[in-house]
């Protein structure tokens, strides 16, 4: 479900306006998040890493309505809830796109993600649909190989896009502590740095 934002009253609308003009209307930070606890957690739970962290992150993402904010046709709509469509590696090193559907708890969203991971792995090319081109979703991808400090997504300018975009780094060890570094790309029509901010600190907390 989605509500349409009345442009007339919203407080963004002249944000909205602006950035939409934008040949590239995205921006983009990357932060480290601390995640010795969330890492530990995962082992004890026998559930990868990375689809420990995914969880968290849609669910800290789903927190903040500016991450559920999408443009169509012109409009802004506010969706009651979004889902992941991360970036699956293969073995042969080619990926394939997936859509993961948020679920509340930990373990039907394991059982889902682990479906997908599997359909993916089983399949060859990128995996385009309908589906995995909803609009109600979070682009993920992750690059456990890399420890980066900034990142770049291709990006067609012809091609209407408002999904925000999060990219998982390599951890690294740092004062006793394992880090991960997080990059967020969003759309400056529809979030601005502070909320940006505000699901880096939801996706902390909840990785602590």
């Amino acid at each position: 479900m989605k509500q349409q934002i009345d442009l007339a009253t919203w407080n963004r609308r002249e944000h909205f306006t602006f950035f939409s003009s934008f040949d590239e209307p995205f921006f983009g930070l990357v932060a480290p998040v601390e995640c010795t606890r969330a890492q530990a957690e995962a082992k004890r739970l026998g559930v990868s890493f990375f689809l420990y962290y995914l969880y968290h992150s849609v669910q800290a993402a789903n927190q903040i309505p500016e991450f559920r904010y999408r443009i169509e046709d012109g409009h802004v709509y506010c969706y009651d809830r979004v889902h992941a469509s991360a970036t699956i590696g293969r073995p042969d090193h080619t990926f394939g796109f997936s859509f993961i559907e948020q679920h509340d708890s930990l373990e039907e969203f394991v059982a889902a993600a682990k479906a997908e991971v599997a359909a993916v792995q089983a399949s060859t090319g990128l995996r385009l649909s309908e589906t995995t081109a909803r609009p109600d979703v979070l682009h993920c991808s992750a690059l456990p190989w890399v420890r980066f400090s900034g990142l770049t997504h291709a990006r067609s300018f012809s091609h209407p896009d408002s999904c925000p975009k999060i990219s998982y780094g390599q951890t690294y060890q740092e004062n006793g502590a394992t880090w991960m570094p997080v990059s967020v790309n969003v759309h400056h029509g529809l979030a601005d740095g502070y909320h940006v901010g505000q699901f880096l600190a939801a996706f902390q907390e909840r990785l602590a």
